[in-house]
């Protein structure tokens, strides 16, 4: 990634946070013991790309091998309307090494704000009352107190992801 898409990635990401977990508890960014957080976006009834993500991100801890332990990764939801921590728990057991985070519209906007991440509900017009949420499927990783180290577009080669963040681990 070029410096200067580094550069303003940090002035411009703010990775600080108060939501409710997938268990109904309230944490922030300093929850989770000193570890560094990788934190995609996404929601539960997502197709194709949220479950794509999140099994990539599981792999990435896996060829991370014990440096894995230093993260905590997060899905935080786009789709607080639906996903309540009952549901995100539901889901994430097929991930269980990710924490759900969820909470109310104005907590979920402005957590989007802070990540610069963009998310609209789209009504599906073949499925009245159904609709889809496309969004931004950026991985970040962020620092105990909510700053940035980076980012990974989706596409990202999976050991490219693991190499980048065992640079930043062994620093």
């Amino acid at each position: 990634m070029r410096s200067e898409t580094r550069d303003l990635a940090r002035r411009t990401v703010d990775g600080t946070f108060e939501l409710v977990d997938h268990h109904g508890t309230t944490v922030s960014h300093r929850t989770y013991d000193g570890k560094l957080l990788l934190v995609l976006f996404g929601f539960t009834n997502c197709r194709a790309v949220c479950p794509r993500k999140l099994a990539e991100t599981g792999t990435v801890l896996d060829r991370l091998g014990e440096l894995a332990d230093r993260l905590q990764p997060l899905y935080v939801t786009v789709d607080p309307e639906r996903d309540t921590p009952n549901v995100m728990r539901a889901f994430l057991g097929a991930y269980p090494r990710f924490i759900g985070l969820t909470g109310d519209r104005a907590q979920i906007d402005e957590v989007k704000l802070r990540f610069r991440v963009f998310a609209q509900r789209v009504e599906d017009a073949a499925d009245p009352g159904n609709y889809n949420v496309p969004h931004t499927a950026v991985t970040y990783l962020m620092s105990a107190d909510g700053g940035y180290m980076a980012h990974f577009l989706d596409g990202t080669d999976v050991e490219q992801i693991a190499n980048r963040i065992r640079e930043l681990l062994v620093r």
